[in-house]
């Protein structure tokens, strides 16, 4: 009885001495606290530079000048001397109308002008000497007085006379259509040998200024101060045009300057409008187009200016993170100005290291490891023919 005892209290050992052995064996080992992790970073400099301030707004592309060419006189259309799409100047010949009638009637009133021009002049010598002969009684006062009427009424024949010619020469003048301003000729509506009216609606073509050009655009009415101010100074402010609804990714069409304001505000919409103009040479600028418009409405001397990128919002005020050492500070900052490519912000200095990527591991005090810019991607080599 006493062996088994002895057996069974063994066993127990055993058993307890192998849990012991295996729970040694298991145990998870306690990683020995080190050197805390290093949060990889991007960085950029504060820059200090003069900033241009802008207002954005969307424009439609005006000409200055757009003139539907239509004729004057009733005929036939003779001669189209431009082509559609051509660039004429002011006083260009244009087209020419039928002008065979015109010119029948001009020398017929040149005609009737001699006529009476000699007329006038042989009741003229006669008026002189019954003139002389009224001192001795010669002819009677009735008789030298109508001849003093006939001399008017051939004088006053002779002015109607020229009155027609000068009407025959106008009239003439509108078989030459010439270009009242410069531009680009149209689409035209008709061909020669058309006979073309006056009551004709549509006009032969149209020529409209493409340079110079204008942008007409709308404005809230709170920028209407800022407005006046740029309208008085004594330089004409900066505007840019763009294609796009985005100035920032559109295309820059050109560069031109505010030239007025409207007279009054819309009461519907609350809002300005307003013109400037631009110089389109390369004709970039098209009639219709509509475009969104930069104006430059101030500059900030010397701004310290971060890319958007580097700026957090707290829940009180605006921070960032800057490099000191190995680590990293939250430094507030005032917002002065921001738009979608740059802020202008105050609490920092020119030079100074922030963080501009990996804010979201950070935390005041962070080590961190600067990372440097991305290798630029190779070209792929093209394939040879």
């Amino acid at each position: 009885m006493r062996i088994q005892k002895k057996t069974v209290l063994l066993v127990v050992l055993l058993v307890a001495l192998a849990a012991l052995v295996l729970w040694f064996v298991l145990k998870p080992v306690t990683a020995k606290p080190g050197a805390p992790t290093a949060v990889p970073v991007r960085t950029v400099s504060v820059v200090q530079q003069d900033v241009p301030r802008f207002a954005s707004g969307i424009g439609t592309v005006l000409s200055l000048h757009s003139v539907v060419i239509r004729p004057q006189i009733d005929g036939i259309l003779t001669r189209l001397l431009v082509k559609e799409g051509q660039l004429v100047k002011k006083g260009d010949l244009l087209a020419t109308i039928d002008d065979r009638s015109i010119r029948a009637s001009l020398d017929q009133a040149r005609a009737q002008l001699g006529e009476s021009q000699a007329q006038l002049a042989v009741a003229q010598v006669n008026l002189k000497r019954y003139k002389l002969l009224s001192v001795d009684d010669g002819v009677s006062k009735q008789t030298y007085d109508q001849q003093q009427a006939l001399v008017n009424q051939l004088k006053a024949t002779a002015q109607g006379n020229q009155a027609a010619i000068d009407s025959a020469q106008v009239q003439l003048s509108y078989t030459q259509i010439r270009s009242p301003v410069s531009g680009r000729v149209g689409i035209r509506n008709v061909d020669e040998g058309n006979f073309l009216r006056t009551s004709d609606a549509e006009g032969l073509f149209t020529v409209t200024q493409i340079d110079p050009i204008a942008v007409e655009f709308s404005l809230p009415q709170q920028m209407l101060p800022t407005l006046q101010r740029l309208i008085a100074a004594p330089e004409q402010a900066l505007v840019k045009a763009y294609i796009g609804a985005d100035g920032t990714t559109g295309e820059l069409l050109g560069e031109g300057r505010l030239s007025l304001i409207d007279n009054q505000i819309n009461a519907n919409t609350g809002t300005l409008r307003a013109k400037a103009e631009f110089n389109n040479a390369a004709q970039r600028l098209w009639p219709g187009q509509l475009v969104t418009l930069k104006i430059q409405t101030a500059i900030d001397k010397d701004a310290l200016v971060v890319p958007p990128t580097v700026v957090q919002r707290g829940l009180e005020q605006h921070f960032v993170y800057r490099i000191k050492g190995d680590k990293v500070e939250s430094v507030p900052v005032v917002m002065v100005y921001q738009d979608s490519d740059l802020h202008i912000i105050k609490g920092v200095n020119a030079g100074d290291q922030l963080v501009s990527d990996g804010q979201s591991r950070l935390k005041p005090g962070s080590h961190i490891q600067v990372l440097s810019d991305p290798p630029a991607l190779a070209k792929t080599a093209e394939p040879q023919p």
